[in-house]
């Protein structure tokens, strides 16, 4: 089954608070990172525009990238295992509300930095789509056995930058990512909670 992973040092069990504590650290971390490129780059931030159908395009966006995700999960066996080792380590532990948390968190600050800063500072250009697109794949590769959640990631950040550079609104990217997270962390958890844990 899809779910029952062995335990493995690579995939040692955190408890609830630890997975909290590590993404508020994440996404302040990544926030100082964004502040800071700011103010020694001299680079402003993406806006971030309300107005229009910028809501409904990121909402959109982030359907179709979930939509999308849960089409690969089920065609590619090495995607889908490496998605369940990172989404087994990060999401297991975490109660229903904390969801909430791992929509948002990861979401803004990953969004103002990737988006939001790096791609104006490297060039609001395909250079500097490419360039923070593979930033953001890095970061989401826990182990060299992850490595095709990475290049999801990688896929992702791309299509959230283009629409950063087709709209030059911060909020599309913002609001997909966030719904991306959201409806792929209460999928797995829901899923997950059907079947037994295998570390018990």
């Amino acid at each position: 089954m899809a779910n029952q992973l062995p335990q493995t040092p690579e995939t040692e069990t955190l408890t609830r608070v630890q997975v909290l504590i590590a993404m508020g650290v994440t996404a302040l971390f990544l926030l100082m990172v964004a502040k800071i490129w700011q103010r020694v780059g001299g680079v402003s931030l993406l806006p971030l525009n309300w107005m229009g159908n910028a809501p409904f395009w990121g909402i959109g966006l982030g359907l179709g990238i979930s939509a999308t995700s849960a089409i690969i999960y089920r065609l590619w066996p090495a995607y889908r295992q490496s998605a369940n080792l990172y989404l087994d380590l990060v999401i297991r532990p975490l109660a229903w509300p904390d969801l909430v948390w791992l929509g948002l968190l990861p979401g803004l600050s990953e969004e103002l930095l990737f988006r939001g800063v790096m791609l104006p500072a490297l060039g609001f250009d395909l250079t500097g789509l490419a360039l923070s697109s593979l930033c953001f794949g890095a970061l989401h590769l826990s182990s060299l056995k992850n490595w095709p959640y990475m290049l999801w990631a990688m896929a992702i950040g791309a299509v959230l930058g283009l629409s950063a550079l087709i709209t030059g609104n911060l909020l599309v990217p913002l609001a997909a990512h966030i719904v991306t997270n959201l409806i792929s962390g209460c999928v797995w958890k829901w899923h997950s909670d059907q079947k037994p844990n295998p570390s018990v």
